[in-house]
């Protein structure tokens, strides 16, 4: 058996154990390193090539820099955006939904993308009563689009751009095809609304009111913590300002504790958590207290203060700030027998208690009532607190934590940061100022150095199945070229299809990504099918970028199959989606993305030769 042949065999068992769905691609990607290491068709050295491929770490230092984006909250701005304007109209929604997805995958992880706009999604669904079936399934095909907006919005493009240059062509800027994704994405967004929505079942999907985790607000009224957690603002000339909390009586003389202090301007708005006895207070301040409305009162008016409702940009804000858990007391805790204000509760573990139930009632008046084995307390504080009370196991037994938890963007404060490491890293390469890698690489580094996310963050950002997956795979071409398999298969095109033109060459090019794609992950189609188009690209005598563009397109147009890509996986279960709609709903956008990609990218990259 000549080596072209084993190679081609090894696509074919790959291709099966990945359809399959049964094998993880990276152990794939490793059986397929071994096969070509101990057959003989490459080397050790070569085999392992890919590891230590630029693509890997252009691919790294891409999902480190959607991490940040994450973290200091872009993402969740644009979902929140999206509610905001988006009214209760499905079709506005679907415009801005898809829009927000593909424009923000442009730029990040489209998996990424997919699972941050899920909730967003579900949460929209519910406020405005529409079917979340009917825009879940759009929305993940928006991601998918996204990957034909910008060259780092996805892996295939980084690797037919490797491709590019490894063969002594420039290489595609960030923005060569950006104009071809805005044709498709305008398209797809037509067609979801006039066809494809209508082709989707609308079975009832749960909603985040059935979920099993409840908001703050609901955790909140078992407690009647509702009535008693309201905002003050410091007026000019109080008795407060200058003021530190220690010494200002609110809790002695009013029973008022202060959870929260909201300082600053709506452009320079700084939250603080559960502020210190030394924290002082100034004129302007806006406090997040927990008491009762009649001693509110009595403080408002004897210390000058006012109550000011929170904006909803503030409430989201607390959110990330400030958490909550409802924890059981054990019964070997050493709080029990003793008041809250006995054991020191608040300076131990540095959280309020902002409510007490005992035998399923709410305890009114609870600091000096001492505590029993099964209360359960609602404390509140900072989320780095709340996470740590599992820690706490022979204290309590934490029983709720509200949905918020998911949410939290931790380092919000950061997203002017974040947003100015993005635009400085597409002018970078846009200005062709350092190469790609070394681009992706200096905003990595940086979102780590501005402590946009901690450098554990940014390792656990990199999956390391995804990473084996693309190192894996890239030997495979090499294999394929080495062995003469991609001459043979250019050759098979020019016999076929020489002498029909560039657009069949192209159209058959364009397919065969998009058919291997089905199978295979699109990374690896795209790792197998750039070689093959630059090839044809050359036999034909015209320029390789429309072949090239057609790789890209195709491979980010795995619309059909629920399996082909985790961009398309992640809502099946919530959408309760079955095969066919997928088949139902995506061979006809494919169809129409490869019409616009036949007709629109000769025009900006004619077949003309280089």
């Amino acid at each position: 058996m000549s080596n072209s042949t084993f190679v081609f065999i090894l696509i074919g068992v790959a291709s099966v154990m990945m359809a399959s769905n049964r094998v993880r691609f990276d152990v794939i990607a490793l059986l397929v390193v071994l096969a070509l290491m101990l057959s003989g068709v490459l080397s050790v050295g070569e085999a392992l090539s890919g590891f230590g491929s630029s693509v890997v770490i252009i691919v790294a230092s891409l999902l480190i820099v959607g991490e940040m984006l994450d973290r200091t909250g872009v993402a969740h701005a644009v979902g929140n955006f999206i509610l905001k304007k988006g009214g209760s109209s499905e079709t506005g929604l679907l415009i801005l939904i898809l829009s927000g997805a593909a424009l923000l995958g442009s730029m990040m992880s489209s998996t990424a993308i997919v699972a941050i706009f899920i909730p967003i999604v579900l949460r929209i669904a519910s406020e405005t009563n529409l079917n979340a079936s009917r825009l879940l399934l759009p929305m993940s095909y928006a991601a998918l689009i996204s990957g034909m907006l910008t060259l780092i919005a996805t892996t295939p493009n980084i690797v037919v751009h490797d491709e590019l240059v490894s063969r002594g062509y420039d290489g595609f800027g960030f923005f060569s095809f950006t104009p071809i994704g805005l044709v498709v994405l305008v398209v797809a967004i037509a067609y979801i609304l006039f066809a494809g929505r209508h082709l989707i079942r609308c079975p009832e999907v749960e909603t985040p009111e059935h979920s099993r985790r409840r908001s703050s607000r609901e955790i909140w009224s078992d407690f009647r913590v509702d009535e008693r957690i309201k905002s003050l603002q410091v007026l000019p000339g109080s008795q407060l300002s200058g003021v530190r909390i220690g010494d200002s009586a609110l809790e002695s003389d009013f029973d008022i504790r202060v959870i929260g202090v909201l300082r600053g301007s709506n452009r320079s708005r700084t939250h603080i958590a559960i502020p210190g006895a030394d924290f002082e207070l100034r004129s302007g301040d806006l406090l997040l207290v927990l008491g009762e409305e009649a001693d509110r009162e009595r403080a408002s008016s004897t210390l000058g203060l006012n109550p000011l409702a929170l904006s909803e940009a503030d409430r989201t804000r607390w959110s990330w700030e400030l958490g909550a858990a409802a924890v059981l007391i054990h019964p070997d805790s050493h709080l029990i027998g003793k008041s809250l204000r006995e054991g020191t509760f608040r300076s131990r573990f540095n959280l309020h208690v902002a409510g007490l139930r005992r035998a399923g009632k709410s305890v009114d008046e609870f600091e000096d009532v001492k505590l029993m084995a099964s209360d359960t307390l609602l404390v509140t504080g900072p989320w780095s607190r709340i996470n740590q009370l599992d820690a706490r196991n022979h204290d309590f037994v934490v029983l709720e934590i509200p949905a918020e938890q998911m949410d939290v963007v931790p380092a919000y404060r950061r997203l002017p940061v974040a947003l100015l490491i993005l635009t400085a890293m597409v002018l970078l390469t846009v200005f062709d100022v350092v190469p790609l890698t070394a681009a992706v690489l200096m905003a990595a580094l940086a979102a780590v150095l501005t402590r946009c996310l901690t450098m554990e963050d940014a390792y656990r950002s990199i999956p390391l199945s995804s990473i084996v997956l693309v190192a894996g795979m890239l030997p495979l071409a090499d294999a394929l070229e080495s062995t003469g398999g991609t001459r043979l298969i250019v050759d098979s095109l020019m016999t076929n299809l020489g002498d029909s033109g560039p657009l069949i060459m192209m159209s058959a090019i364009f397919f065969l990504t998009a058919g291997l794609g089905l199978f295979l992950s699109n990374t690896a189609a795209a790792v197998l099918v750039a070689p093959i188009a630059i090839s044809a690209a050359t036999a034909l005598d015209v320029s390789p970028y429309p072949f090239a563009v057609a790789v890209i397109i195709a491979a980010s147009a795995a619309f059909v199959t629920p399996v082909s890509t985790p961009v398309v996986t992640l809502v099946v279960a919530p959408g309760r989606y079955a095969f066919m709609d997928f088949v139902k709903v995506g061979l006809p956008l494919l169809i129409l993305v490869y019409l616009v990609t036949i007709l629109v990218a000769p025009l900006i990259f004619p077949f003309k030769p280089v």
